[in-house]
């Protein structure tokens, strides 16, 4: 009754196949779910030698060659990279096309319902794009092969989850994006979102887009004119909603367990936070200790989870990146698919 899970290696320069290779290590991951790699098995094996385990690689080419056991890494084998000419920590072409061609099997496999969720390692969108595939990063492949229209990005980390009102657009644009049918949109995505992390009558704190939510109207008139109907609409149909709250508490709220969910109105008004809570940079070595924040694509079909941190081409190979962010990720999909299957904890 454990959810199968197919795991992206993501850009094989970065430290994706390390932090995957670090994070199926865990025998409690094998407790909880079954995962196979989609990626390259020459990739997986090289991760595997440099951080020095004893594991097996187990290259398959279907699902039911899969052996699901600790010890064994089964990899989708999509033969996708020439070692004789890869390196670590470089943008090439190649490496974009492979971390490509691994998200598309592993959203083939859950739109075909072999696997029942997906786990994205991190990506490089300039190797993407060099390889002549031209999207911003993940959300936009799986919306593009799962034919979504209308999704959203949330992040996660302890108490805090937050999902967008808009992403990856100019900030004078994100402004003018915050409308009332689009607050009630991530809304409802945010909140189906808490309950398939078993929390049923999810607390969602909806943030105001100016200083104060624009103190009556001194500041703005986003609040008055798009927010707070959008919010009167919610309660009205039976959401657990409060706001506009001003953005400068709302996450210390979040963090202290008041909301289970909190709506942002841009891309770093929910990004910051979070980061400043899930980041953990060691002073003394220079270095990023721990990135703990992930993911979750809401709106699509199927389950998509990653890590909220990039390939860190700069400790690439080096055997030292930490895999607490996939760990997290593994097991917010592992909840997730569980929900849906209605397997009980």
């Amino acid at each position: 009754m454990k959810p199968i899970l197919a795991v992206t290696m993501g850009d094989p320069a970065g430290i994706g196949p390390e932090i995957v290779v670090r994070a199926l290590s865990h025998k409690d991951t094998y407790e909880k779910c079954r995962p196979i790699v989609t990626g390259d098995a020459a990739v997986m094996q090289e991760a595997v030698s440099r951080l020095g385990y004893d594991f097996k690689i187990n290259a398959v080419g279907r699902i039911s060659d899969a052996k699901f056991e600790h010890g064994t890494i089964d990899v989708y084998d999509l033969h996708c990279v020439d070692m004789s000419t890869f390196r670590f920590g470089e943008v090439q072409a190649q490496c974009g096309n492979a971390a490509f061609v691994s998200i598309k099997k592993a959203i083939e496999l859950a739109m075909d319902n072999e696997v029942d969720g997906t786990v994205t390692a991190p990506l490089n969108k300039e190797a993407l794009n060099l390889a002549g595939h031209h999207f911003d990063g993940h959300t936009e492949i799986y919306a593009t092969f799962t034919g979504t229209k209308k999704y959203a990005m949330m992040l996660a980390d302890e108490n805090i989850r937050v999902i967008h009102v808009s992403t990856h657009v100019p900030l004078r644009k994100a402004c003018d994006l915050v409308k009332k049918a689009r607050i009630i949109e991530v809304t409802e995505l945010i909140a189906d979102a808490c309950r398939q992390f078993g929390i049923e009558n999810p607390h969602i704190g909806i943030a105001g887009l100016n200083p104060h939510s624009s103190e009556n109207g001194m500041f703005g008139d986003e609040e008055a004119l798009e927010i707070i109907p959008a919010i009167e609409e919610l309660n009205a149909r039976g959401f657990n909603v409060d706001g506009p709250v001003p953005p400068d508490s709302i996450f210390a709220k979040a963090k202290c367990g008041k909301y289970d969910g909190c709506v942002a109105m841009y891309h770093d008004q929910g990004h910051i936070p979070l980061k400043v809570c899930a980041f953990n940079w060691n002073k003394e070595t220079g270095k990023m200790e721990s990135a703990n924040g992930v993911n979750i694509t809401l709106g699509l079909p199927i389950i998509r989870v990653s890590v909220d941190h990039g390939t860190a081409f700069d400790v690439a190979g080096k055997g030292i990146a930490s895999d607490d962010a996939m760990v997290l990720s593994i097991d917010y999909a592992t909840r997730m698919a569980k929900y849906r299957l209605g397997i009980k904890e």
